[in-house]
Order: structure tokens, then sequence, then C-alpha cells
């Protein structure tokens, strides 16, 4: 795959178009309220950059939400592109842990080269999603016939599919869930729900009990 050829912009621009295209992905009603949360800015920082972004022809605002124009996918598909890239050659190469992945490939998506892209793509073996299972964007990838987890009752089993973007922002959570072996491609069946939406699940002889929070976000395939 080779990536797309585009014109550079502002380290800032690119952080704001990887915001927003990913609350779009977790289906998150895209709003300043909600990149200032992502971004942890002030309100009136995101107001000032939105407006800068809607000159520069990368958003466009309908009432109070936000969505990105056909230049501000471009741009924002090719960070997202290099952060999962980032992402699969810092844990599959180098061993990293994935919260620690996911915090140098915050800094990496700035600085990768088309040419660098092409040989990690390579290096790899073409891969189609992060270590996560969420999608990159340019290849090959079929999204699985996924459920959330929460939907499940107890007794079915399940392969874990994707751990979403929202998840991977949650402080402590991606440790958990790699502790938890609540990696992509696991097995595991559920043995308990509560009312509130928490599930319990085996996974490899492992119980893990899971808050509502995440049993509701994390896709799984029914097995």
């Amino acid at each position: 795959m080779a990536p797309h050829q585009q014109r550079e912009w502002h380290p800032a621009f690119e952080e704001y178009c990887e915001a927003i295209f990913e609350l779009r992905e977790d289906d998150v009603e895209v709003i300043q309220a909600r990149i200032a949360e992502r971004l942890e800015l002030s309100r009136p920082a995101v107001s000032e950059m939105i407006r800068r972004m809607e000159k520069a022809d990368l958003v466009d605002l309908t009432g109070n939400s936000i969505r990105l124009t056909e230049a501000g996918i471009v741009l924002a598909e090719s960070v997202v592109r290099r952060h999962r890239l980032a992402e699969r050659f810092l844990t599959d190469m180098l061993g990293l842990s994935w919260a620690d992945a996911h915090a140098e490939a915050g800094r990496w998506e700035h600085v990768i080269s088309p040419t660098v892209e092409i040989a990690m793509m390579r290096v790899l073996g073409a891969p189609t999603t992060c270590p996560h299972g969420n999608p990159i964007p340019g290849t090959d990838y079929i999204p699985p016939d996924a459920v959330t987890l929460g939907q499940l009752s107890v007794g079915q089993g399940f392969v874990v599919s994707r751990i979403p973007e929202e998840l991977e922002f949650t402080p402590g959570l991606l440790t958990f869930l790699e502790s938890s072996s609540l990696l992509p491609g696991n097995a595991g069946t559920v043995t308990g729900t509560t009312p509130g939406g928490t599930t319990t699940v085996d996974i490899g002889g492992l119980l893990v009990e899971i808050d509502a929070f995440s049993s509701e976000r994390i896709l799984v395939t029914a097995a």
C-alpha cells in the first residue's frame, strides 16, 4: 500500500483531525466539548482552533456538530494510519506494552515519512489493524460481524475483536486490558453479569471483571 501524498500540516491540525475522525469512528457526537475532553484542552482553545480549521477547509460546522471536509478526511486518515502502524511496529517489533506504544505513537505519527511508512508496512507484513484491533486506513481491512461484550449472555463464548479508541484514552485501561489478556484474537466466555452492566469473563482460566463503560464498548465476535 502506498501512502497518500498530501501537503504538510501543522501538528495541531493533525491532532484535531485525528480526534474528530476517531470520535466519529466510535459513534461519538463530535462537538467542541468532546474534542476538548479527548485532547485535554480548554473549550476556548478548541473553539479558536476549530475556527482556524474551518478557514483552512478542514472542517464543516452544522450547528454544534463538527464534520471533516474531504481535505480533513484525507489528513485524518493519514495521521491515524501512521499512528496505528507505529503502534503495531512498537508492540510487534520492539515489544512495548500497549500503553507505552500508544503514547509513543502519538509522537511518531507526526514524523513518519512516506518512505518509512512503506518500509514499516513491508516489515510488518501489511497489517490491517493496530494491536487493539482498530483498522489502519488505506488497507484491505474487512470489519467482522461484531457486537459489544455487554450484549452477550452468561455462558456465551466470544473472541475479542476490537478495543475502540475511546477506551485507549481511559487512564489505566489499556494496561488493565493487556494484563487481563483481553487482546484481539483471544477467546473467552461470559461467566456473569450484573444489573449495573458489569461483565465477568473467563479468559484462558483468568476471571476478569469488566465495568459497564468498557463492556458497552469492547467489540467481540460471538463464538
